[in-house]
């Protein structure tokens, strides 16, 4: 085992700049499922009268990327989804605390939820399985255009 010089950090910087850069990477592929959260978004989109889809999320949790995955793919078979519905992705990491988050008493993320004025239509905690993700979509969407 070669012995390091005093005061020399394992990680040298190539290393360190390979892992930064894939760290940047792999947060710039991570695309939310909907419009950025802002304070007071999802209670503007509700008062709008609009069925709206809520994902808590990270950019870092596996999870959240394959439900982003289930998401984005069932948006492609059928834009009416997207078209009926509002979807808003809420930062975890960003708005854990919010009122938004203490409100609907959301556990952790990845956490999927469909609101229509007052009620809440549906949720996922941490559910990946296109089934699943495709009946909550449906709800909201006959939500929507009921």
């Amino acid at each position: 085992m070669p012995l390091q010089s005093k005061g020399r950090h394992p990680l040298d910087r190539r290393k360190f700049t390979l892992f930064a850069a894939a760290v940047g990477a792999a947060k710039l592929a991570f695309a939310s499922s909907g419009v950025d959260c802002t304070p007071g978004l999802v209670q503007q989109e509700l008062d709008a009268g609009k069925t709206v889809f809520i994902d808590f999320y990270t950019d870092w949790c596996t999870t959240c990327r394959a439900q982003q995955r289930v998401i984005s793919a069932l948006k492609s078979e059928n834009p009416d989804y997207e078209a009926n519905n509002s979807f808003v992705s809420v930062d975890w990491d960003k708005y854990r605390y919010s009122n938004l988050a203490r409100g609907q008493n959301i556990p952790r993320r990845p956490t999927l939820v469909i609101l229509r004025g007052e009620e809440e239509l549906g949720r996922i905690v941490a559910g990946t399985h296109q089934s699943a993700i495709r009946e909550l979509m449906d709800t909201a969407f006959s939500a929507a255009v009921a």
